[in-house]
């Protein structure tokens, strides 16, 4: 087949690239700096971005399905979330109509199932919708991944940092349960669907039908890390002004945070346990392998301290 893919140069995108690259299929990516784009040499390179349409028309003529990966997940403001979640999204749809692609996968996040926690999530919700306009003319499957971690991930990094301490500061509330998902695992899943006919809303998960509690992830680091691990929970109300001061610095420098009063809501939900079926993958990663991995990676890559011998 003739996959197009934007997001190809970040976590997520690249792990997808890995899976769908050097087979059987023909892969070409949207990027904005060829020359950085470090992408494997039989990935055709597309110049451009969603709000270019010349680009975008480019990239998808003549394919079978475009991967739509691209996303922001932190912002200046809520416009800036909108203008490429939701805005990106309908370019995407919109110039695969008119280039006569004939499906489409739509990698959203399960903050789209509350959008009223965060501007991210709200947008999020915006994208999907964005897509289900045009589900008349063309096939859409809208995947919807929990936390994703793994290798090379910089957002995830602090909390499982806090997973190999002995006391692990948790910015969560201790009967909160939430689903995971392994990028590898993720990248498996959104190749499937590009090769697949199934439409509709995917919440994923990594196996685990009912999801974790941080007690049990602290367990589970625990086995790998071979020393009790405690969670300490802390309290929203501490976070969530030194959320608003980040938040202002973030416009008065006209960079985007990655803590922000949303994102505090978000880690102190209840329930972001993956439903609505799900997607069936082979041989999931659990958290007690994929975490192994990950840190064992970082240690690797000097993102953490090297581990203590027990």
């Amino acid at each position: 087949m003739k996959i197009a893919l934007t997001g190809a140069t970040g976590f997520v995108g690249r792990a997808v690239v890995s899976v769908l690259a050097g087979g059987e299929h023909t892969l070409s990516a949207l990027v904005r700096d060829v020359v950085g784009a470090r992408l494997p040499k039989d990935v055709m390179l597309v110049q451009g971005d969603l709000g270019d349409i010349a680009s975008l028309d480019r990239l998808l003529r003549d394919m079978d399905v475009v991967v739509h990966v691209a996303g922001v997940i932190s912002a200046v403001n809520r416009a800036g979330y909108f203008a490429v979640n939701e805005r990106g999204a309908h370019a995407i749809v919109e110039a695969a109509v008119r280039n006569g692609v004939k499906r489409v996968v739509h990698v959203s996040s399960l903050s789209a199932r509350e959008p009223q926690l965060s501007s991210y999530g709200a947008s999020k919700l915006a994208g999907e919708k964005a897509l289900e306009r045009f589900s008349d003319a063309i096939s859409t499957a809208i995947l919807r991944p929990p936390a994703v971690y793994g290798p090379g991930d910089k957002a995830t990094l602090p909390l499982l940092k806090a997973l190999t301490q002995r006391y692990a500061f948790v910015p969560g509330r201790a009967d909160a349960r939430f689903s995971l998902i392994y990028v590898g695992d993720l990248a498996r899943v959104i190749a499937e669907a590009a090769t697949n006919s199934a439409t509709g809303i995917f919440e994923l998960n990594d196996g685990s039908p009912t999801g974790y509690d941080w007690r049990e992830l602290a367990r589970l680091a625990s086995l790998s890390e071979h020393q009790t691990i405690r969670p300490v929970f802390l309290p929203k109300a501490a976070l969530m002004p030194l959320a608003a001061i980040v938040e202002l610095f973030s416009r008065l420098v006209q960079k985007p945070a990655m803590i922000s009063r949303g994102k505090i809501s978000e880690l102190y939900h209840d329930d972001w346990v993956a439903r609505l079926g799900g997607w069936p993958l082979k041989n999931p990663v659990g958290f007690e392998e994929g975490f192994a991995k990950t840190v064992d990676w970082y240690r690797q890559s000097g993102w953490l301290p090297k581990k203590r011998t027990p």
